[in-house]
């Protein structure tokens, strides 16, 4: 089930004040980068670099995901570990309003986000 025009608002409205406190200066934005994306009931937070042998190529790292419950209506929150699975994160595993979760990226009290 897609999210409903307002839910869409709510999260690029909570991603772009994320994104004014994260995302890198303007000069080295090819170098890196930082995006979202919404997908499903997911939404992604990931880093774009160019890939080390092709630079012309940009390859994308994912940071962190949140997925809406519906049934419990709330926000369930993951990180990447280096085997590439998603595993949710102890401190806060899940939280009610999806701009929390870009507060809880942001603060990253364990450094599974940011390292």
């Amino acid at each position: 089930m897609a999210f409903s025009n307002l839910q869409i608002r709510e999260i690029n409205l909570a991603a772009s004040e994320f994104m004014k406190l994260r995302r890198p200066q303007e000069e080295i934005r090819d170098q890196v980068d930082l995006d979202y994306r919404i997908e499903g009931q997911s939404v992604y937070i990931f880093e774009i670099r160019p890939r080390w042998d092709k630079p012309e190529e940009k390859i994308e790292s994912p940071i962190a995901k949140t997925t809406f419950v519906k049934a419990k209506n709330h926000w369930k929150i993951f990180w990447m570990r280096g085997n590439l699975k998603w595993y949710h994160y102890k401190p806060f595993p899940y939280v009610k309003k999806i701009a929390h979760f870009f507060e809880v990226v942001n603060k990253d009290e364990l450094h599974c986000f940011w390292g």
